[in-house]
């Protein structure tokens, strides 16, 4: 891609909702405001989103949320993404999340409840995959817990570890990634309150705590981490509202402030951005309000390059809203709106 020094915003959708694909958006870089400029179809249910860097420059990666699953890979030099030959298949049902490390892409596949690991060419392209990681138990949730069901996975900040979060059985995994061979092995596990249900973590910018969401609990659960024996310990639970909403609540996507103030959390049902406080040591965390979400189902929540702005991926109601966020507060104030069917995710790049 030609460096202009625009950053374009990448949106994933569920095309068996109707979404259009990947949506992209040029950004504007005073205002956030989000103004469409094309889509590309190119591979069903592209519905979490990742950016890497290959040899002729930025590669855009998205999962296929199907059965059996896939990850499809584009080209960003031209003002559209390029398909780079057709989604490979990883193995596994359902990938929900994927990430990039030490050469490899890794998807979490929540149907077959597996972490896959496929090798990446020099183009960017993936290969057919290295090793498939799989699960086994259950949780108490008499329907999402019968089985693993891995949610997503992530390296962690110091890159020697890969962390994977599974919500069928209460627990983060934490795993070896051979770079040689591409093998995925088991390091560790860390067990979360019986039917939490955790779906993603998010880490503190210092690199010492991991914020792990709960879906089935909507609560935080608080945990250091030591990079260099790869353990990962609870520490406490908070919940993310003071004074809560009732009914169905399911959070989705935990994202921390660039100077670890901040805690913002999606939750769908009550249809909110749950802002929590956190300590100087991000050791404790607190709830200090909500704010509506600007539509209906939150499924994804970012910031922007920048830090100061929030972006909600509203699935049901078809949008992606963006808000700028009070520095002394931490509360989200809507700023605008553009509409995305069935939107999934938001990436920028």
């Amino acid at each position: 891609m030609e460096d202009t020094g625009a950053v374009r915003a990448y949106i994933g959708s569920f095309t068996s909702a109707g979404g259009r694909g990947i949506v992209v958006a040029a950004v504007d870089p005073d205002t956030g405001e989000l103004t469409e400029t094309g889509a590309v179809d190119a591979a069903p249910n592209p519905s979490y989103l990742a950016l890497g860097q290959a040899e002729g420059g930025p590669v855009l990666y998205a999962v296929s949320e199907t059965l059996p699953g896939a990850v499809a890979a584009y080209d960003l030099s031209g003002p559209l993404p390029r398909p780079l030959g057709a989604p490979v298949p990883v193995r596994g049902d359902e990938p929900t999340h994927l990430s990039l490390a030490q050469g490899h892409l890794l998807t979490a596949n929540y149907g077959s409840g597996s972490v896959t690991v496929l090798p990446l060419a020099a183009d960017g392209v993936p290969q057919a995959p290295s090793g498939v990681l799989r699960s086994e138990g259950g949780g108490p949730h008499p329907e999402r817990q019968l089985a693993p069901h891995a949610h997503q996975v992530l390296p962690d900040p110091s890159g020697r570890w890969v962390l994977g979060v599974d919500l069928g059985t209460d627990a983060v995994r934490i795993c070896v990634l051979d770079p040689a061979t591409g093998g995925l092995t088991l390091h560790g596990q860390t067990a979360l309150p019986p039917g939490t249900g955790p779906r993603h973590l998010a880490f503190h910018p210092s690199g010492r705590h991991a914020y792990v969401l709960g879906e089935l609990r909507p609560t935080v659960t608080v945990c250091r981490w030591d990079a260099a024996t790869g353990v990962l310990e609870p520490v406490g639970e908070a919940p993310l509202f003071a004074d809560g909403p009732e009914g169905l609540l399911l959070p989705s996507a935990p994202v921390v402030s660039p100077d670890g103030r901040y805690l913002w959390v999606a939750v769908r049902g009550a249809d909110t951005v749950a802002v929590l406080a956190l300590d100087p040591d991000g050791e404790r965390v607190r709830a200090v309000g909500s704010v509506p979400c600007g539509g209906e189902w939150p499924r994804d929540l970012v910031l922007d390059p920048s830090g100061r702005r929030l972006y909600a991926a509203n699935e049901r109601s078809g949008d992606v809203t963006w808000f700028d966020v009070d520095g002394a507060t931490g509360l989200p104030r809507r700023a605008g709106s553009l509409a995305v069917p069935a939107a999934s995710t938001v990436l920028f790049g």
